[in-house]
């Protein structure tokens, strides 16, 4: 599977600049993709305030998502404040090239931004199906917890969207390792830069690691699109020899 990471600032609370920004970057893109990664909260920032920003599903970032998608016939994921039967939602979105869309609401609220106070936590661990790849969506702060990401489904990528400050980076970048020789499964982790309206500062990193924990794209500080292909036989082929997912505890996860 060919896929694109974007990475880069984003504009304070104001989705519609983001949106032009990142249409302009896919647009640049130049080799067919099959997929397309774009940050945490990619059209407003990690925001406390989403009763400013907040969109329905119908939204215009969802339809814009959608329409790209349809587009580049290409599936395109990042997560978007949304509004809820009256609760919000940090939601990660993977809209395929068809339109058609499946979600994931953040688990981990990030309790040292007080996240839990403003957003509705999801409970679901979400697996995705496509091109014969089964891929688990995972936002920022869910990287601190590997129970949540343990690999019982056999899936072959984990993708972590994030807004991961610059004093924390180096657990970033040890994490996303972890989980991916933990799990024996390519690891994606995309981050944003610049500087947010907390005045938090980021320095990306966005990265891929295989299921050894070598980097395939190693952690990078500057606005890029970086492209890759995965090969899963590979991954597959070492899972048979290796064989340590096979011995992996059983356990019940409580929501």
């Amino acid at each position: 599977m060919k896929t694109a990471i974007i990475q880069s600032d984003l504009v304070w609370e104001s989705p519609r600049i983001n949106r032009i920004n990142f249409e302009e970057k896919i647009n640049s893109i130049q080799e067919e993709v099959d997929l397309i990664v774009l940050p945490e909260m990619f059209s407003t920032g990690f925001t406390m305030n989403p009763s400013v920003v907040a969109e329905t599903m119908d939204g215009e970032t969802v339809s814009w998502m959608v329409s790209l998608a349809k587009n580049t016939h290409t599936a395109i994921t990042g997560s978007v404040v949304i509004t809820e039967n009256g609760n919000y939602y940090n939601r990660m979105l993977f809209v395929f090239p068809d339109g058609k869309i499946q979600t994931y609401d953040k688990r981990h609220l990030f309790s040292l931004a007080k996240e839990e106070t403003v957003f509705r936590r999801g409970n679901e661990k979400v697996i995705v199906d496509y091109k014969d790849w089964k891929i688990c969506l995972q936002i920022c702060y869910d990287l601190r917890f590997p129970v949540f990401a343990r690999n019982v489904e056999n899936y072959d990528m984990l993708i972590y969207v994030a807004s991961w400050p610059k004093p924390r980076i180096n657990a970033w970048d040890i994490l996303l390792r972890a989980r991916a020789v933990e799990n024996l499964s390519y690891v994606i982790g995309v981050n944003r830069i610049g500087t947010d309206g907390s005045q938090l500062e980021y320095v990306g990193h966005s990265q891929v690691v295989d299921y050894l924990g070598n980097y395939v794209i190693e952690p990078f500080e500057n606005e890029m699109v970086k492209i890759f292909s995965f090969d899963k036989n590979e991954m597959l082929e070492t899972r048979k020899k290796l064989n340590f997912l096979n011995d992996k505890d059983k356990f019940q996860l409580l929501s």
